[in-house]
């Protein structure tokens, strides 16, 4: 089942277009990592999806249902956590909670229940008479999180819920994120925290300027922005003469030798770059090393990561 659903939405404010002709489907139970620069539109779809902000034009569901003309319905199905939470000066976390969930109309035995269940799924039961203001930018998150659950949604629409933590606190927020999963939420999260988004999510997306580049498995997107192999290898020694025998190899782009980190320990390193499409021919470069009387002592082809695919898609290198 479609949890969340765009068609061609469009946030125009004048003649600056926000978020232009985006099409989007979360299926129920994804955890779908929203990426892209400031200003790509992020946090505009946040907005709408969240019933928010009123689209120009073009259509978005949640659940089935129509924001701008069902949002009372689709409110209480969501809980939207933005970058930065707000709450009255002097109020302390128990009274924050209990205080939103008197908002969902949770009363009486089962309030106390909930905001105790929240607290403790989000590690704060400790924090319970502390003020608010007082937490630090990691708890304050996290309370954020624990907000949103009181009302148990189906859909949870994260803008940059790691945004200014510290190592600690990214982690935390991270684990508590792979436990609402596993309870089968359906998550939209933006991030700037791109190895984070590639362990914790099974679908992506990349915006700039307000259009959606691509929408897709990591492991998809990270062989579309695979443009060519690159390997690095290392021999013991006369490395020009290795570089030179490496760029007869059909397929194979250009050969560089870097002295840098990578060959630290074991001496030069040879980069070789293979055509689009040539990048099989790699498996040929032991047995050639080899065969011309070297002694390979490193062998390795270049990983993409999800950083990696952001900029080259991003600057437009993929079409």
């Amino acid at each position: 089942m479609a949890m969340i659903e765009t068609v061609n939405l469009t946030k125009r404010y004048g003649d600056l277009v926000a978020l232009n002709n985006l099409n989007l489907t979360l299926n129920e139970g994804d955890c779908f990592g929203f990426i892209g620069p400031n200003g790509a539109g992020k946090t505009t779809t946040i907005k709408i999806l969240s019933t928010l902000l009123k689209p120009s034009s073009g259509q978005a569901q949640v659940a089935g249902l129509t924001v701008g003309y069902q949002n009372r319905q689709i409110r209480p199905l969501i809980g939207y956590v933005p970058d930065f939470m707000g709450a009255y000066e002097d109020m302390v976390v128990q009274e924050y909670l209990e205080f939103f969930a008197a908002a969902y109309n949770i009363n009486g035995a089962q309030r106390k229940k909930v905001v105790h269940d929240v607290l403790e799924l989000t590690d704060l039961g400790y924090k319970a008479t502390a003020e608010v203001n007082s937490l630090s930018r990691g708890m304050q998150q996290r309370l954020s999180i624990a907000r949103v659950l009181l009302h148990d949604p189906k859909v949870l629409l994260m803008d940059e819920p790691a945004s200014g933590l510290d190592p600690r606190a990214r982690i935390e927020i991270r684990e508590l994120l792979k436990e609402l999963k596993r309870m089968g939420k359906t998550i939209l999260i933006s991030s700037h925290i791109l190895h984070e988004l590639a362990e914790l999510c099974n679908v992506v997306g990349i915006i700039e300027r307000g259009t959606l580049l691509y929408a897709g498995t990591v492991s998809d997107i990270l062989q579309k922005a695979r443009v060519g192999h690159v390997v690095h290898v290392n021999v013991v020694e006369r490395q020009e003469e290795a570089a030179a025998l490496l760029r007869k190899i059909a397929g194979v782009h250009k050969v560089t030798i870097s002295s840098g980190e990578m060959g630290s320990r074991n001496g030069p390193v040879l980069h070789v770059t293979f055509d689009e499409g040539a990048g099989k021919n790699f498996a040929d470069i032991p047995s050639v090393l080899v065969n011309g009387g070297f002694r390979v002592s490193m062998f390795t082809e270049e990983a993409v990561n999800l950083e990696t695919a952001f900029m080259r898609l991003t600057k437009g290198l993929v079409q």
